[in-house]
């Protein structure tokens, strides 16, 4: 355990030095979310209403969920390219965990991806966004959030090991994501949708961890259905990005066990 924890560590390490040289990848994380925030903020802020609050707070929690989601085609074109220009072939060659190689890659995007967290709190508290309940119930919001984004980075990992094309992974990852995050509760209330949709949209484990953040922050929420994962979100939510993290994570070392002995 403890050469793993040091492999990890210096792959980790490894690809943060990386994206130090690549100043391109970090403006992407920051900037795009900074984008995203101030479109949906002041675009459809201006003209949607939502009970018992404001829209800016509303969409919040729905913004933090498509970064982290995104987190999909990062970690899939890093590991594709991994594959390509022949780095997965040097780590085979060292006395290392294959476990090592792919929490190397995934710690390293997760932290990508928590800055783009930081920087989007941070824009949404200028724009009129806050989280009224407290610091322990704000920290274990975007300690979900962070789940779901270290779950998406295996996801990506696996779809990368898959694939090997850095040119189609984005393209691929994209057609996986978009309907999950955009059929849900992230940026318009479930209740206007076709009875099927909101079945759909109620069961999907984007609008449990929107929700949750949601309850867990004091924003607004139009949460009306009975559902079972609508009224325990935090439990649902939670519950589903584990069970989704141990099926992914083992899947993904067997692929790269397999990818890297072609």
């Amino acid at each position: 355990m403890k050469e793993l924890a040091t492999d990890t560590w210096i792959l980790a390490g490894r690809h943060m030095k990386h994206i130090a040289r690549v100043p391109e990848k970090l403006i992407g994380v920051t900037i795009a979310p900074v984008v995203m925030v101030l479109v949906f903020g002041y675009l459809f802020g201006s003209a949607m209403s939502v009970p018992g609050g404001n829209y800016r707070e509303y969409i919040m929690a729905g913004i933090f969920t498509q970064v982290m989601f995104s987190a999909v085609g990062t970690s899939a074109a890093g590991v594709a390219d991994d594959l390509k220009n022949g780095l997965v072939d040097r780590f085979r060659s060292l006395p290392m965990s294959r476990y090592a190689v792919l929490l190397g890659r995934t710690v390293s995007d997760m932290a990508m991806t928590a800055l783009s967290c930081l920087v989007m709190a941070l824009v949404g508290l200028l724009i009129g966004w806050k989280a009224h309940h407290g610091l322990v119930k704000t920290v274990a919001g975007f300690g979900l959030l962070l789940l779901l984004g270290f779950t998406m980075c295996w996801i990506g990992a696996l779809i990368g090991l898959v694939v090997r094309s850095p040119e189609a992974v984005n393209t691929i990852s994209s057609l996986m994501v978009l309907p999950f995050a955009l059929l849900s509760n992230s940026f318009v209330p479930l209740d206007g949708l076709p009875r099927w949709m909101q079945i759909i949209g109620e069961w999907n484990p984007i609008s449990s961890v929107v929700s949750a953040c949601r309850d867990l922050w004091g924003n607004p929420s139009t949460v009306v259905s009975d559902a079972l994962p609508a009224q325990h979100p935090l439990a649902a939510g939670t519950l589903i990005l584990c069970t989704l993290l141990i099926v992914v994570a083992p899947t993904a070392a067997r692929a790269y066990h397999r990818a890297a002995a072609r």
